[in-house]
């Protein structure tokens, strides 16, 4: 109201294609509406009854008058407000004219306070109309309109819009699923805001558009959880293991520390009994040249534990491993061997008895391509079917009972994880925030 009594707006009653039309282009100037010389208490009178809804959709805007010959084609008396007798899912029905990006902007930005508003390359020929609003309106002090590159991660879709048909065509479980590039997702996935700030620090800003390899933001996550994390064991895919010449009821708690770089953070205590859980993959049948793991006759370090052979494998009608019947070594407790023998294997693993169930869910990249909009932007066709994995019959050390939503850990050996907020007293549910090496670089770099 202030501009239109001010003359510097003005209702307009023409049709939007004859808006458009006497916008003119680059090669001629814009003509001048038969309204825009309406006098201010008209133009007043119009606006107040396009707000109060008595005119309908399509049949008046309200449009700034700037100049109609200007080169920067925005400044061509751009729309302010149209009516919309929509109804709006926070106000309801009380509103029915609508403001523009170009006019809320600037208005938005000085009525909460912004003093600089970052914005991407694409709105540098936006600002300025910015500027014009904000001089006209004399608001002081003024923000100010800075654009910079956008922040494009390779692997990975951050346009709204696209993630919106995400969610709508259910490929994900939400704007929260710790797949999306939504700080809710990332935040349930287990990112920390010191790794993401770590990250934007490195890449810095940018005048011009470019691609980040998303591998610089796994790198900053892993150093900062590597850092905070405490440790702990868990078996995503158990495989039982009898140790045959361990006595039947007895455990022995073997001393764990929480973080092998952080004395301070203490330990805790592994109960060792004589029926265990480790890793499936973690035993071969028949094993190739360098493996360490465990085998028919092979001996291994169960970590922090002590050192087991395996003698004999339980197998089902199809040959598949169901059980491990092996022998510990009593001298060997807490992992290494009084003789000093040398042992190469090392694996984790879990009492039976006393590990705790959990649900993993695995997350991995969302997207099989570096550029999911590249070529005919069918960026649906690149999802990743396998990003998400979800197990069931999972264990892990009993101190995760009771964990809390948000809390994190190392699993040795297999990643860092976080507690789930789907986690019940009687349900632990685990997710996968990332692994402990770059298994995409290797797998790109065998293919290559």
């Amino acid at each position: 109201e202030q501009l239109v009594r001010e003359g510097k707006a003005y209702v307009d009653s023409q049709s939007l294609e004859d808006i458009r039309k006497g916008r003119g282009d680059f090669h001629k100037p814009g003509a001048e509406s038969p309204d825009r010389n309406r006098s201010p208490d008209d133009n007043l009178a119009l606006l107040r009854r396009m707000r109060a809804g008595e005119l309908p959709d399509g049949s008046h805007v309200l449009r700034a008058k700037i100049d109609m010959a200007s080169t920067d084609l925005k400044l061509r008396d751009p729309i302010m407000y149209r009516i919309r007798k929509a109804h709006h899912w926070r106000t309801g029905d009380a509103w029915c004219i609508y403001p523009l990006y170009d006019w809320a902007h600037g208005q938005s930005d000085a009525i909460e306070g912004v003093t600089h508003s970052i914005c991407t390359l694409e709105f540098q020929n936006h600002r300025g109309l910015y500027e014009w609003f904000l001089e006209a309106l004399r608001i002081d002090p003024r923000p100010r309109q800075i654009e910079f590159g956008r922040l494009n991660l390779s692997f990975t879709v951050l346009s709204k819009r696209f993630l919106q048909e995400m969610v709508a065509s259910k490929r994900v479980n939400g704007w929260d699923d710790p797949r999306m590039p939504t700080l809710a997702g990332l935040r349930r996935r287990g990112y920390t805001a010191e790794a993401i700030r770590a990250f934007c620090e490195r890449i810095g800003v940018s005048k011009r558009d470019g691609v980040v390899d998303v591998t610089l933001l796994e790198h900053a996550l892993r150093e900062d959880l590597n850092a905070r994390s405490p440790r702990v064991l868990g078996v995503l895919r158990p495989l039982k293991v009898t140790l045959e010449n361990f006595p039947e009821g007895q455990v022995l708690d073997v001393e764990a520390p929480l973080h092998p770089e952080r004395p301070e953070a203490g330990s805790r205590k592994l109960p060792l009994t004589r029926e265990l859980l480790i890793e499936r993959d973690d035993f071969m049948l028949e094993p190739p040249k360098k493996w360490f793991r465990l085998a028919p006759d092979r001996e291994v370090r169960l970590r922090s534990g002590c050192l087991i052979t395996c003698r004999e494998v339980i197998r089902d009608a199809a040959g598949v491993p169901t059980e491990l019947r092996c022998t510990w070594d009593p001298d060997s407790l807490g992992g290494t061997p009084k003789d000093g023998r040398k042992v190469k294997g090392t694996l984790h693993w879990v009492s039976a008895a006393h590990s705790h169930p959990a649900e993993v869910r695995l997350y991995d990249r969302l997207f099989t391509t570096e550029d999911p909009m590249g070529g005919d932007g069918d960026f649906m066709r690149h999802l990743n079917p396998t990003s998400l994995e979800v197990l069931g019959e999972s264990r892990v050390e009993r101190g995760l009972a009771g964990a809390e939503p948000g809390g994190r850990w190392q699993l040795e050996r297999m990643g860092y994880y976080c507690v789930d907020p789907d986690t019940t007293p009687e349900r632990l549910v685990l997710n996968r925030t990332i692994g402990l090496a770059d298994s995409w670089a290797k797998i790109a770099k065998a293919a290559g």
